[in-house]
């Protein structure tokens, strides 16, 4: 895990002009939301998955967590805006919302000349 250098969180976009305070509720809620290992982990096998979809049950047997977890987890994602899902009879289907994180980076990165990986 990369974590932040000092002088690089010192010369963040974030610290280098005040947030509003909406946009710090948002960003704090957000980062709330993904501050959690298992949601990460959800957010990547999700994108991994064969067509970028899945289901809860697919889920729980990769993460290795109960599907009331998994679900749980996957509520929160979506609440969050990361996740968009689709009932198909007893399944949901969950795939990660193609803006889902943009609206983070752009509040931790405003400048247009940001780089996307």
């Amino acid at each position: 895990m990369r974590v932040l250098s000092v002088s690089e969180l010192c010369c963040s976009p974030v610290l280098q002009a005040p947030l509003e305070p909406d946009d710090a509720l948002a960003l704090a809620t957000a980062l709330k939301v993904l501050a959690d290992p298992a949601r990460l982990r959800l957010l990547s096998l999700i994108k991994a998955a064969d067509g970028g979809r899945a289901t809860t049950g697919v889920l729980a047997d990769q993460v290795g967590l109960t599907q009331p977890t998994i679900t749980h987890h996957l509520g929160a994602l979506y609440e969050a805006g990361f996740l968009e899902r689709e009932r198909d009879g007893r399944q949901t289907w969950y795939w990660v919302k193609p803006d889902g994180l943009e609206a983070v980076r752009q509040l931790l990165d405003p400048s247009p000349a940001r780089q996307t990986i």
